[in-house]
């Protein structure tokens, strides 16, 4: 069955949370419907219920689809480790580790594998949403590409081009990136979707009527600048404070974070302010303070203790909260006996706070998680290399994993302001994150809120992302392009 393919003229053009507000339109004009990335970079994965590893862009898109998330929707998923190398994911497994030399070298050999994965699912759904990756006219990578035009061309989809024209230029941009292009390659271009614009869409007339004629390519809508509480490419994310309540929540914006939307439950909650630091000045008057999860642990603990937090967090009196990373650096020592990270054998003294030892040996853990913490029912997912013991109080309990029964110990707490656990995703659990912020609200002689439902809140700004773009582009031409006529 027919797919359509959203490419960029930028990174953060608006990709991502096009493709899912086109999944939300054709799902609730009553087609099955399936996202597809075929190579995401992103630091923010997420672990489905058989354990597999995939972008966590690609999940929104599914729930947006209505559609059980699963890595068929993003085959390669590239972790940047340094600034030279990626943990290269196929299928939701680790591969290797390649810097770009080697992973350029390797591409050709997944086309056929991309190919049979596309043709899989477009043999289930009536549509196929594709999203692309940063810009088609990135002259210096077009060869063997995968992921652009490539795949346009190994899906045979039509191609509609988003432009952000927040950031000004966005003319010169449309045209540049058609322009760079072979002529096969415009030919797919079917459609031009001018995004983020703010005012009055009467002032574009002129220019969109010049770029149309320059292009010969008709622009199909133009969508305002909307705010949605909803995951973003890594790309996308500016770090921004959200929120202006008086629960006020910093997380250490690492140099490798990653799963950095573990957070973004923080943003449905109206008495809470939530922002990232850099440094321990800004930790000030804060009530919460996150480490986070990272790629590359032990040389995050490095630059944290370099800037200072490692006294900051001491001498810290509101609550510290590790997650994945962030948890193994609160214990005694992190060990890298086998290389992952950096060296063979090289370690790294941890904050203490906890007596725990990592050891980063062994395979991945990736794992779907559920059980029980501070009294709460909690679900969510592990994703790390190593292994933590000495963990004394241990305040999350795993009743199932993957889907079948279990029963183990997580994560530790200790003085009742001091946390750290592998499971990411934990404070999307409503009672769980209600729990820790009553906790703080406790302490700061505010009224206990209930945590909100992430599912319905989510749900919510899907239904809103999907009601803006469908009023704001030409939903009859992209019916057309798919051979369905639109009522």
């Amino acid at each position: 069955m027919p797919g359509i393919m959203i490419q960029g003229t930028a990174s953060s053009a608006g990709k991502s949370l096009m493709a899912a507000g086109l999944c939300r339109i054709f799902s609730n004009d009553g087609y099955s419907v399936c996202p597809f990335k075929s190579q995401n970079m992103s630091l923010n994965s997420y672990v489905t219920m058989e354990g597999l590893e995939m972008g966590r862009a690609q999940v929104l898109q599914a729930q947006a689809a209505r559609v059980e998330p699963s890595v068929y929707m993003n085959p390669i998923l590239l972790k940047p480790t340094s600034d030279r190398k990626s943990q290269v994911i196929i299928k939701g497994r680790p591969y290797m580790n390649m810097d770009a030399v080697e992973y350029f070298a390797y591409k050709p050999k997944l086309k056929g594998m991309i190919s049979e994965v596309y043709h899989g699912l477009e043999g289930k759904f009536d549509f196929v949403v594709i999203e692309g990756a940063g810009s088609p006219a990135e002259i210096n990578l077009k060869d063997n590409d995968i992921v652009n035009m490539g795949m346009a061309e190994i899906a045979d989809s039509p191609v509609l081009l988003v432009a952000d024209i927040d950031k000004g230029g966005v003319f010169a941009s449309i045209y540049g990136t058609v322009m760079l292009l072979d002529d096969d390659e415009r030919k797919r271009i079917k459609g031009i979707i001018i995004n983020k614009f703010r005012g009055d869409k009467s002032i574009l007339k002129s220019g969109v009527d010049k770029i149309e004629e320059l292009v010969n390519i008709p622009v199909i809508g133009i969508v305002p600048y909307m705010y949605v509480k909803l995951d973003e490419e890594d790309g996308a994310v500016d770090f921004k404070v959200t929120g202006k309540g008086e629960v006020r929540i910093c997380v250490i914006k690492l140099p490798r974070i990653s799963n950095f939307t573990d957070f973004d439950a923080f943003k449905f909650d109206d008495d809470v302010s939530l922002k990232f630091i850099s440094s321990p000045e800004q930790a000030d008057n804060c009530d919460m303070l996150i480490i986070p999860g990272s790629k590359n642990t032990i040389e995050d603990l490095r630059w944290l203790k370099r800037a200072g937090f490692e006294d900051c967090i001491e001498s810290f009196k509101g609550i510290v909260f590790g997650v994945c990373g962030g948890y193994q650096m609160m214990g005694r020592k992190i060990e890298d006996s086998e290389g992952w990270e950096v060296n063979k054998g090289d370690e790294e003294a941890g904050l203490a706070i906890f007596d725990t030892v990592t050891m980063l040996e062994g395979g991945k853990v990736t794992s779907n998680v559920e059980g029980e913490a501070l009294g709460c029912s909690i679900r969510g997912y592990e994703i790390h290399s190593g292994k933590t013991s000495g963990n004394k109080k241990p305040f999350v309990n795993i009743k199932r994993c993957e889907g079948k029964g279990t029963d183990y110990c997580d994560g530790d707490m200790k003085e009742g302001r001091f946390y750290g656990t592998y499971v990411h995703g934990i404070f999307d659990s409503s009672k769980f994150r209600e729990s820790v912020l009553n906790l703080i609200r406790r302490r700061k002689n505010m009224d206990e809120r209930q945590g909100a439902d992430l599912w319905e809140k989510r749900e919510e700004e899907i239904e809103k992302l999907a009601s803006t773009v469908k009023e704001n582009i030409d939903m009859k031409y992209i019916y057309g392009l798919m051979g369905k006529s639109y009522d």
